[in-house]
C-alpha cells in the first residue's frame, strides 16, 4: 500500500519561462502549491534568472550551470549536456532527503541544461517518475524530426545509419554528432525510454508519434496544457479585424517566411509577435509588416483578440501549438498547416481552416475566406490541476 503523496519535484532546465516546456513547468508548480497545503513544492532545475516568477513557497533548487551550450568552456559544456554529474549530485542530495514512497517527480525539460543524469539517479533511487513530452527528445537526437537545412520534416529512423550520417542540425553537422553522442547515452545507457513508467501527451498527434519508442509497459496519460487566457472574448467579432496574426519564435521552421510571403502577395495587413534569428531578414525583406517583438501575455492577448485570424504556419510536426487553442478562446479563428499537432483543435471551415502548401495559405489570405465562418466557439479541457492531481494518483501514487 503506497503513502500518501506529500512532496512532488517538478524538474526542469530553468526556473524561468524559456519556451513552452518552461511556462508549464512553472505554472504547474505555481498550481500545485497555491492549490495543496498539504504538498510540498520543489522546482530543481540547472538555470536561474531573476525574472523567474515561481511562488515563493516553493522550494527551489538550482545546480546555477545555465545553459550548456552556451558555456564559454565548449568542451564542459557539451559533457554537462551529455551527462551532468553536478546535476546528478545535486538531485542525488536533494531526492535523499525525501521519502520515495511519498514523493512523485515530474520531469519537463532536461535537455539543456540538466541531462538525462536526473533520470539516471531517479531511477537508481527507485523514484516515481513522470515526464511531459513537450518534444521529440526522447526519440530523435535534435527533438523535432526536422531536417533544418532542408527545412523540412525529417522521416529517417532516430539513431540508425542514415539518422547518423544526416546532416540535419540547424548549427552544423559537429552538433549533429554532439546530440548523437548525447542521444546514445539517454537511450542506450540510461535507457531513459526503457525504463519510463510514466508519460503524459499533450496531443494526439505528439502521442501516435512517439507511443512505439516507448516500452509497451509504459503508462500514457493525456493532459493538454494549461491555457492563461479565460472565454471572457469568446464572442469576438473577429471580422471586423482588419490583420492576420503571426506568434511566435521567428525561425524558419514555424514557417514564418511562409506567413510574410502570403501576406505580402495578398496585399493584406500582417502583424508578427516574437523574435528569432530570422526577425532582421526578414523585417527588411517585407517592410508592410509589422515584426513587434516579444510582448507580455496581455500585449499577446490584446493582438490575438484583435486580429482577423491567427496564422500558424510551422513546417515541423510541434506537440501540440498553444497559440491556437489561445486564439480559438479568445473567439478567433486559425488557418493551420495540416502537418503540424495543432491540426487537431481546427474543425476546417468551422473554426478555422487547414492547408497544406503555400498556394493554399496564399488563397485562403487573398480571399479572406475568414470571413465565411460563423463566431468561433472553443471548447477545452482546462481543469490542468484537477486532471493532474488524477494522473498523480494512476502513477502509483495517492493524493
Amino acid at each position: 500500500m503506497t503513502r500518501e503523496i506529500t512532496n512532488v519535484v517538478i524538474v526542469n532546465d530553468f526556473d524561468y519561462t524559456q519556451g513552452g516546456a518552461s511556462k508549464v513547468a512553472i505554472d504547474t508548480a505555481n498550481l500545485l502549491v497555491e492549490n495543496n497545503d498539504n504538498l510540498n513544492i520543489y522546482f530543481f532545475s540547472g538555470s536561474h534568472d531573476n525574472i523567474s516568477n515561481l511562488n515563493d513557497k516553493i522550494i527551489k533548487v538550482c545546480t546555477n550551470q545555465g545553459e550548456v551550450l552556451k558555456d564559454k568552456n565548449k568542451i564542459r559544456g557539451a559533457l554537462n549536456g551529455i551527462y551532468n554529474f553536478k546535476a546528478r549530485k545535486k538531485f542525488k542530495k536533494l531526492l535523499k532527503s525525501l521519502d520515495k514512497e511519498s514523493t512523485i517527480i515530474h520531469v519537463h525539460g532536461w535537455t539543456k541544461s540538466l541531462s538525462s543524469s536526473v533520470f539516471d539517479i531517479a531511477f537508481k533511487m527507485k523514484f516515481k517518475v513522470v515526464l511531459t513530452l513537450h518534444d521529440y527528445f526522447t526519440a530523435c537526437p535534435n527533438g523535432g524530426y526536422f531536417n533544418y537545412p532542408k527545412n523540412e520534416i525529417c522521416h529517417l529512423k532516430p539513431l540508425s545509419w542514415k539518422c547518423i550520417k544526416c546532416n540535419c542540425d540547424s548549427r552544423s553537422y559537429g552538433f549533429k554528432v554532439y546530440r548523437i553522442v548525447r542521444q546514445f547515452v539517454q537511450n542506450k545507457i540510461v535507457k531513459l525510454n526503457d525504463r519510463l513508467e510514466n508519460v503524459i501527451t499533450i496531443s494526439d498527434f505528439s502521442e501516435k508519434i512517439l507511443s512505439d519508442t516507448l516500452n509497451k509497459n509504459t503508462k500514457i496519460f493525456r493532459l493538454y496544457n494549461p491555457i492563461d487566457f479565460t472565454n471572457e472574448f469568446s464572442k469576438n467579432n473577429f471580422k471586423n479585424n482588419d490583420y492576420y496574426l503571426f506568434v511566435g519564435r521567428v525561425a524558419k521552421e514555424k514557417g514564418i517566411e511562409e506567413f510574410c510571403k502570403a501576406i505580402a502577395m495578398s496585399n493584406k495587413k500582417g502583424i508578427v509577435v516574437g523574435d528569432g534569428p530570422e526577425k532582421k531578414i526578414l523585417s527588411e525583406k517585407y517592410p508592410t509588416i509589422n515584426f513587434v517583438g516579444w510582448k507580455n501575455r496581455n500585449n499577446v492577448k490584446n493582438y490575438m483578440k484583435n486580429a482577423k485570424a491567427l496564422i500558424f504556419s510551422s513546417k515541423w510536426y510541434e506537440t501540440m501549438g498553444m497559440t491556437v487553442i489561445e486564439a480559438e478562446i479568445l473567439g478567433i479563428p486559425c488557418i493551420v498547416n495540416k502537418n503540424t499537432a495543432a491540426s487537431e483543435f481546427i474543425i476546417d471551415k468551422k473554426n478555422g481552416f487547414l492547408y497544406g502548401n503555400f498556394n493554399d495559405l496564399f488563397t485562403l489570405i487573398k480571399n479572406d475566406e475568414i470571413n465565411s465562418l460563423e463566431k468561433i466557439e472553443f471548447n477545452y479541457d482546462n481543469e490542468y490541476l484537477k486532471n493532474l492531481l488524477k494522473i498523480y494518483e494512476k502513477c502509483g501514487e495517492k493524493i
